[in-house]
């Protein structure tokens, strides 16, 4: 009784299991030292030791992301940058506007999370670039705009520089989170259609073998794929290739791609590949060989690729 009690209040203060290995958790450890540290000396050109302090302090939030938790969406390097940069625009605009008052600082924070978010590059440590900007005391004040410019984007990208280039000395480690090699990718990727059901030891089993901090618990992963395997339960047969159609292999991860019928010529498809792998590319093949390649049809719907169930209208162009 006692040991279910302590287990439900784990989950109520969201205390997960880690699954990363010890060398994992002490590398993200020293690639996190050092990064900060280099950003830190640079930043140490700008002022004196307390301001300093100040402007690298949410850089030493962005560096816990980078190192500790490099295939989260927020730790890739356009959130770090455009995160940082972004937020640190608004938050001087704000300083300039209302000085550095408390009506400045929540303006900026709110907006620099509105930037972020429809600019797609949602950072939290960007909330504190955007507040610093505003309560950052005089030396950061007389910077004015070139306070985006240095220490900000400088710094930002010093510690992109840090974090990749600390990753390619270690196996196993990989920034950003497209930076897997090809073979790595046929190794990491799971099938759509493969006949074994999902169970919530195979999740938890390859957490552990990815072997990094992911920012997402064992059992909302679990329920994920349980949903998406039941939206994949709705098959729909394959309709009659159409030019102007987009097609899916149905396939997960890297090896997922979209093609797009661009004319059928009696037994060949003429296709462009719209998304995913090797997008952009033209190409040719049999009629027979694209129908077994497709899995469904599929049409680009609020900003993401859906299941088209039409029989045979033309689904939208891109």
């Amino acid at each position: 009784m006692i040991r279910y009690g302590l287990k439900e209040l784990a989950l109520v203060l969201g205390i997960a299991p880690n699954t990363t290995s010890h060398r994992e958790k002490w590398l993200a450890a020293l690639g996190g030292g050092l990064g900060i540290a280099l950003v830190y000396a640079i930043a140490g050109t700008v002022g004196d030791f307390h301001t300093s302090l100040l402007i690298v302090a949410s850089m030493g939030a962005s560096a816990v992301l980078v190192f500790a938790v490099p295939h989260g969406a927020l730790s890739q390097p356009w959130p770090v940058l455009g995160g940082h940069t972004l937020s640190a625009l608004v938050g001087v605009t704000c300083a300039l506007e209302f000085n550095a008052t408390l009506f400045a600082g929540a303006l900026a924070v709110c907006l620099s999370i509105s930037v972020m978010f429809y600019l797609r590059c949602l950072h939290p440590p960007g909330g504190a670039t955007a507040l610093l900007a505003v309560v950052g005391g005089p030396a950061v004040h007389k910077l004015g705009y070139g306070f985006v410019v240095f220490p900000i984007l400088v710094n930002s990208f010093t510690l992109l520089v840090a974090v990749i280039l600390f990753n390619q000395c270690f196996n196993g480690r990989t920034y950003p989170a497209h930076g897997f090699s090809r073979q790595q990718r046929l190794h990491s990727h799971h099938r759509a259609r493969r006949a074994n059901s999902l169970t919530q030891e195979d999740v938890v089993a390859a957490m552990q073998q990815m072997d990094s901090f992911i920012d997402i618990s064992a059992e909302d992963l679990g329920e994920l794929f349980t949903l998406a395997q039941s939206h994949a339960k709705v098959t729909t047969l394959l309709p009659l290739l159409e030019a102007g159609r987009c097609y899916s292999n149905g396939e997960l991860g890297q090896s997922w791609a979209v093609r797009q019928i661009t004319a059928l010529e009696g037994k060949h498809v003429q296709y462009c590949i719209v998304a995913g792998q090797d997008q952009g590319q033209v190409a040719r093949c049999p009629r027979s060989q694209f129908e077994i390649w497709a899995h469904h049809a599929v049409a680009f719907n609020q900003g993401h690729w859906q299941k088209d169930t039409r029989p045979s209208e033309v689904a939208k162009v891109i």
